[in-house]
């Protein structure tokens, strides 16, 4: 009896996704719930597990196919059946000694690997002209598996991303699935939105200061570093609560006020930039904050974010600031109205009263869709912003 693997569900508005790796080949004993494949959506990167306990028969869908949900990409078999019967187990003599060579194939193995390889095997080998000494063996005792000789007899897969020779003026390399609804999303923003960016400066001294104080005892007690973002976080969650335009969206002729507050994070990984959520972030204290912070962006370095880690959110936030960035226009992440983008802290010369003090600056950018919130929303978003952080115990105090 076979059981298939199919496509699982990927989530609202996916229909499909790119076959990416194999994880296991055909002939190769499988375990229930064990990986058996990787597949890539436009937002995350998921494995494909075992259904049930067997042998993997056949492989349907190839690397780098696109298949649909519910496809099926292949079949798991009870025991050993077909072809794979022919390399059931039956162990190679020990030598007198009691024991087995090494790697290096001792005079007449390889044509004692072959007898024992099975008929279809020898069949494949034959036709192909392969040297069995050539040929990696992966089934039980050693021996050659079908499996084993149309790898030994497929050509090399294309590197995902080739290297150009020195004399190589350029180098073509399809986009990944991720990369490219990455663009699409970000142009489908600009085609859409009404959008504009204003900007202000904030002093970071107090933050700085505060984090300095507090943050040995910090991350000794909650076991996560004390960072600005927790404080930018809750700061703009004052500023959505006073101004609901920013956490809403538009939704045909509708406009859809939120009353939770989910945060997106912007987290650059080597695929791309991902935006996790952290769910009801004004319910969360500081502490609270970080750590899921700290422990979704592990995921996303690691490739391991769900569906549910991105979607829903109401805002965004953007650091470029940790690459250097002293100021940019971040762009919208539909259907949201709103991002706000952290830069880096630079210290330079300002204006207090009648003196001027070296102090840490950061530029502060709210990108935001005009036609829903008007520029003196936007301009009093950002102006809260700079209050909450300039002076951290607003917060607290709720003032």
């Amino acid at each position: 009896m076979a059981t298939d693997i199919k496509v699982p569900s990927l989530g609202e508005s996916v229909p499909e996704a790119t076959v990416t790796k194999w994880l296991k080949r055909p002939g190769e004993a499988v375990i229930i719930d064990e990986p058996v494949a990787e597949l890539e959506t436009d937002k995350i990167t998921l494995e494909v597990y075992a259904p049930a306990a067997g042998t993997l028969a056949e492989i349907l869908a190839d690397e780098g196919a696109n298949v649909p949900v519910g496809a099926v990409l292949g079949r798991i078999t009870e025991g050993v059946t077909g072809d794979l019967a022919q390399t059931a187990p039956h162990p190679l003599p020990l030598p007198a000694g009691g024991e087995r060579e090494g790697p290096a194939k001792r005079e007449g193995e390889g044509q004692l690997v072959l007898e024992r390889s099975g008929p279809a095997v020898r069949k494949l080998i034959e036709e192909a002209g392969l040297d069995t000494g050539k040929i990696a063996p992966t089934g039980p005792g050693g021996r050659i598996t079908k499996a084993d000789v149309l790898t030994a007899r497929a050509p090399p897969p294309p590197s995902v991303t080739p290297t150009p020779a020195v004399n190589e003026r350029e180098v073509r390399v399809r986009m990944t699935r991720l990369r490219r609804r990455i663009a699409e999303r970000l142009k489908a923003a600009q085609n859409t939105a009404a959008m504009l960016t204003t900007f202000n400066e904030i002093d970071m001294t107090e933050a700085i200061g505060l984090r300095e104080r507090h943050r040995d005892s910090f991350e000794k007690k909650h076991g996560v570093r004390l960072g600005f973002m927790s404080i930018f976080l809750k700061a703009a969650i004052v500023a959505l609560q006073e101004l609901p335009p920013v956490n809403a969206e538009i939704d045909g002729d509708d406009i859809v006020y939120k009353n939770h507050y989910d945060i997106g994070v912007a987290v650059g990984t080597e695929q791309g930039l991902v935006v996790p959520v952290v769910r009801d972030a004004d319910r969360l204290s500081f502490a609270e904050i970080e750590q899921t912070i700290a422990a979704l962006a592990r995921k996303a370095r690691d490739g391991k974010l769900t569906i549910e880690d991105l979607s829903g959110g109401t805002f965004t936030i953007t650091n470029g600031g940790v690459y250097g960035s002293l100021m940019s226009t971040p762009i919208l992440n539909p259907p949201q109205s709103g991002i706000l983008g952290m830069h880096k802290i630079e210290r330079r010369p300002v204006a207090l009263g009648d003196k001027v003090e070296i102090r840490p600056m950061m530029y502060v950018a709210l990108s935001y869709d005009h036609r829903i919130v008007d520029g003196r929303e936007a301009v009093t978003f950002l102006v809260r912003i700079k209050e909450c952080v300039e002076e951290p115990s607003r917060i607290l105090f709720d003032v």
